[in-house]
């Protein structure tokens, strides 16, 4: 008969190999969108991502991906795999944390390990089906399984979590040992080498004092739990100022008094201070021994093995110092480390108390100081930054409507309608009450912002549109919602039985167990609820968040597990045998993840999804070789960098991140080489970008100045002069007097770069003229403006169809749309104006990439599941598609035309990619190849889905938080009301026309 531990570890692997199958199963096979394809680029050749930077993964994920064998292509599947194996160890925790708590339910004394009797067979059956059910109702949780299938780093910061509280656990049942504080130790090494994961899991360590404490105190009190709560605190800040940023700031003080001070070489105050911080390690050591103290002998240690973990982040500054491909922040020293620790690009929130929206800053102060070394000391980097200062007039307790964005201050009002804000003139509204700010935080950022994701695992979720909301037992059914919504493989319906097994768990644990639930209740707390208040979240993200609060639905699967033992006990008046009573009870139990599982494995299994990847390939692709590519951030951008650096695809295109561009030391960083792409020519110095000079340079109107040339301008700003400088004291930066500019053509250089198509060489152009517009100019856009005229032709200039029109600086007359990307060449578009937005459109080179070149792996696979973020791609494939039909029917090639449609409904047909917006513009070409009936049917489908879509968000109360989802119908009933106009259908078009009306109505 095997023992209880036996059968215990047993199980829980089962359930580790169930979970790790799943996950292996339902993997992404390369890199995802958003932050994954940088993390697998920055841990195959351990470069350094975006700050605070996540080492440990990286390392770990260097690790795995060298079983890649120099295979580059299964590189992202190994290190989205780190992220299942990672998530399969934290179900088994999770396990093993349930049957613990469980078996203390059942058996009082369990909690004191060599004291507790072994559970009857019953008992030890219905404690491990208890861990079954909330182990595998956490594994197959929306946001975990998420999480669990790419190469992000949420999935091993949850096992960082369940790590640490199961070893608490083991502590607590083995407390009366000899060496028991080893699992003290162990817990501190786990929270140093989380550090170099992400900082949530600082977040369980009040849960983990609570178990110490209820363990160490035979009659516990409302102080004592008191104190409990404020010294875990201290702890928790301890670790997060003290230790992760403030340490490395201490060596950097060291540093620079010791070097400009007194003269010392480089490093010397950083060695100084180490042998010191050593010695003061070691005196606390000898202390412990001379007063025999078991305490601080035990905090020292786990003090010091939390340093151990943490130094980790050494790779950070010594990978920088190389000067890799991928170096955001330049964190190459230990003060620019300091600044990439602190996250100091982001800037920051206010969070216990600070200034409203419509707050006006009273005075300036100087921020922190930045140096770089030259001539042998650090030269301090000026202008420092300057940081606004308030009155306190104009501050107040839990500041939640601080953003001073118009976009957000309207979102303000969407949620706070008595607010009644003005966005355009923030410093004219009256002060937020309490009352307002208590009220977003409630309804917005705890509502929206926590309590929907938590509905999303464990109720049921809507759609995988965003601010979609939870789905009920009593929602609307799928037939009668937009196919959008109801037919989304995200319409998941969960009849919140995981949810209420979970309220079974709590009560039981309450009633039977009260110190325990208060220890998981404060584990969901901080890792959910207190994470809420500590982001201080704007009201608008640019996606969802919930992977953030996976802490959270990681506590509530615990009572999830316990509810088991619930049921359990409730069943006891109608079943008295002890077995079949079990056996119930779990089978009743297992309803939770089996309808989990089954509901959220169409919309988790990504194991043919290549969009994202296919989708960098095919922009780089686009580019002629040697290419400048501006991109914006994130999706834009990240899985470029995965092509470029893991699977070396096209690394003579210099990827320019637009964002970027605003901060000194990317600019720096494109001046030199990297891969096979030669250095950015700019012709203004570091000087011109540093941080603090020409951040924005306004637009201050001089009538004498019709028109500047662009060269003339860009050496005026260069050479700081006072004829652009604009000074108020305090602030100083240069400007522009007027919005147009022009830059002369040399016709020869055009010539020598072969630039001149024999269809285009009378729109070649003897100037660029643009007006920028009457706005401020950001340092991005003269870094732009600055790489177009030094290049002079030279290497060729792209900007990424998806990028904002507004960082386009209006020159789109100028562009030519080849694949993806737009090149700026200087030949004018003799389109009408306003085609001239969209580029001129060879057609030749269009249709070898789209059609010959492009990569669409999936797209036509209607088991594979695309999100709102995957579908975005494939619709600007389908705009190019319809450009380029469209370029053909203007030729008067309709055979043409209508192949180029039917290949793009071939290889994004509609019943894998819904119809989008761009979809009606295939019509004219099905229509000029004789398909009338399939023009009629495409363009009939989406103007009835969208109509669907527009009428059901139209109806709901939080309407206005889909504005977005809205926009694109809207813009979907525009093409189709275009094509149909197009295609001289007046009966489709007058339809479409109706559906707009009342829109066009509301908006004069």
């Amino acid at each position: 008969m095997l023992s209880f531990s036996k059968k215990n570890n047993l199980v829980g692997w089962l359930v580790f190999a169930v979970a790790l199958g799943t996950y292996l199963k339902t993997l992404e096979p390369t890199a995802s969108y958003w932050d994954c394809g940088e993390f697998i680029a920055c841990a195959y050749k351990l470069l350094v991502p975006h700050p605070p930077g996540a080492p440990t993964f990286l390392l770990l994920g260097r690790v795995l991906s060298l079983l890649s064998f120099g295979d580059r292509q299964v590189v992202a599947l190994l290190i989205n795999a780190l992220s299942g194996l990672s998530s399969a160890f934290t179900v088994l925790f999770l396990f093993w944390i349930i049957t613990h708590l469980g078996r203390k339910l059942l058996v009082p004394s369990a909690a004191r390990a060599a004291e507790a009797p072994a559970p009857t067979a019953g008992q030890t059956w219905l404690i491990l089906g208890a861990g079954v059910v909330g182990a595998l109702s956490f594994a197959f949780s929306d946001s975990f399984w998420f999480n669990a299938v790419e190469g992000e780093v949420y999935a091993m910061s949850s096992l960082c979590t369940a790590a640490v509280v199961w070893i608490m656990l083991k502590w607590e049942a083995r407390a009366t040992e000899a060496d028991s504080d080893k699992w003290l130790i162990l817990i501190a090494y786990v929270i140093g080498l989380s550090i170099g994961v992400h900082l949530l899991n600082l977040l369980a360590l009040p849960a983990l004092a609570f178990i110490y404490y209820y363990r160490r105190t035979a009659n516990p009190t409302t102080l004592g739990g008191i104190i409990t709560l404020v010294v875990s605190m201290v702890i928790v800040g301890s670790v997060l100022v003290g230790i992760i940023p403030g340490l490395p700031t201490l060596a950097g003080g060291f540093e620079v008094f010791f070097i400009n001070n007194l003269g010392l070489p480089f490093n010397s105050g950083l060695i100084i201070f180490l042998a010191l911080f050593g010695g003061l390690i070691y005196a606390g050591f000898r202390l412990s021994q001379r007063r025999q103290s078991q305490l601080l002998n035990t905090a020292m240690l786990c003090f010091v093995f939390i340093l151990i973990g943490y130094s980790s982040y050494l790779i950070v500054p010594i990978r920088a110092s190389f000067q890799p491909t991928i170096n955001e922040n330049n964190p190459s020293d230990v003060l620019s480390f300091v600044s990439y620790l602190k996250r100091e690009q982001y800037g920051s929130r206010p969070l216990l108390y600070g200034p409203q929206f419509n707050a006006q800053p009273d005075h300036y102060a100087e921020g922190t100081p930045r140096y770089q070394r030259k001539n042998g000391h650090y030269e301090e980097l000026l202008p420092r930054a300057q940081e606004p200062g308030y009155a306190d007039a104009d501050q107040m307790l839990l500041p939640r409507l601080y953003s001073t964005i118009p976009a957000h201050i309207q979102e303000y009002n969407t949620w706070l309608p008595d607010l009644n804000a003005n966005p355009n003139e923030p410093t004219a509204n009256p002060k937020p009450t309490m009352g307002q700010n208590l009220s977003f935080l409630f309804k917005y950022q705890l509502g929206h912002m926590f309590w929907r994701y938590f509905g999303w695992n464990y109720i049921g979720r809507e759609s995988d549109i965003q601010q979609a909301g939870v789905l009920t037992p009593f929602s609307a059914r799928a037939n009668e919602l937009p196919a959008r919504v109801g037919q989304s493989f995200a319409h998941n319906n969960f009849f919140a039985i995981p949810f209420i097994l979970g309220l079974i768990g709590l009560v039981v644990q309450l009633r039977r167990r009260g110190t325990d639930a208060l220890v998981v209740g404060l584990l969901f707390l901080f890792t959910g609820l207190a994470i809420v208040v500590y982001l201080n979240q704007p009201p608008i993200e640019p996606r969802e968040r919930d992977y953030t609060f996976t802490g959270a639905t990681f506590a509530f699967a615990i009572w999830i597990g316990l509810g088991v033992i619930g049921v359990a006990q409730a069943l006891e008046a109608v079943l008295r045998a002890d077995r079949l009573r079990t056996s119930v009870a779990v089978l009743l139990g297992l309803a939770s993840p089996a309808i989990l599982a089954s509901q959220g494995w169409d919309d988790h299994d990504r194991s043919g999804r290549y969009g994202a990847v296919d989708a960098a390939k095919n922009m780089l692709n686009s580019c002629a070789p040697n290419a400048i590519l501006f991109t914006n951030g994130d999706n834009d951008t990240f899985p470029l960098w995965y092509a470029q650096e893991v699977e070396g695809i096209r690394t003579d295109v210099r990827v320019a991140v637009l964002p970027y561009l605003n901060t000194d030391w990317y600019i720096q960083q494109l001046k030199r080489r990297a891969n096979l792409s030669e250095p950015v020519p700019m012709s203004m110095g570091d000087t011109t970008y540093a941080q603090g000079n020409n951040d924005v340079l306004p637009f201050m109107p001089n009538t004498a100045v019709d028109s500047l040339d662009l060269k003339q301008f860009l050496a005026l700003v260069g050479q700081d002069s006072p004829l652009l400088r604009y000074t108020d004291g305090t602030f100083s930066t240069s400007t522009f007097p007027t919005p147009n500019f022009f830059l002369k053509v040399d016709k020869a250089a055009v010539q020598r770069a072969g630039l001149v198509a024999p269809e285009r060489k009378d729109q070649l152009v003897s100037e660029l003229q643009w007006s920028m517009g009457k706005r401020s100019m950001e340092k991005k856009n003269l870094v732009i403006l600055d790489v177009i005229a030094t290049n002079n032709w030279k290497r060729p200039i792209y900007f990424s169809s998806t990028v904002a029109a507004s960082d386009y600086m209006n020159l789109e007359p100028y562009f030519q749309l080849e694949g993806m990307a737009y090149r700026l060449l200087p030949f004018k578009n003799p389109a009408p104006a306003e085609a001239q937005e969209e580029g001129y459109v060879p057609t030749a080179l269009n249709d070898k990439q789209l059609m010959h070149d492009f990569a669409y792996r999936g797209l036509n696979n209607k088991t594979i599941f695309y999100d709102e973020n995957s579908l975005r791609y494939p619709s600007y494939y389908r705009d190019k598609f319809a450009r380029l039909a469209n370029a053909y029917l203007a030729k008067g090639n309709a055979a043409k035309a209508k192949e180029v449609a039917d290949y793009c409904l071939q290889v994004i047909p509609p019943d894998t990619v819904p119809y989008d917006s761009f979809s009606p513009l295939l019509a004219p070409a099905l229509l000029a190849g004789g398909e009338r009936q399939r023009a009629n049917v495409l363009l009939d489908t989406t103007l009835r889905e969208a109509t669907q879509s527009l009428d059901y968000y139209a109806t709901r109360p939080d309407a206005a938080l889909f504005d977005f989802t809205r926009n694109l119908n809207l813009m979907q009933v525009q093409n189709v009301y275009r094509a149909a106009a197009q295609m001289q259908d007046t009966v489709r078009a007058q339809r479409a026309l109706a559906v707009l009306q009342p829109y066009l109505q509301r908006q004069r």
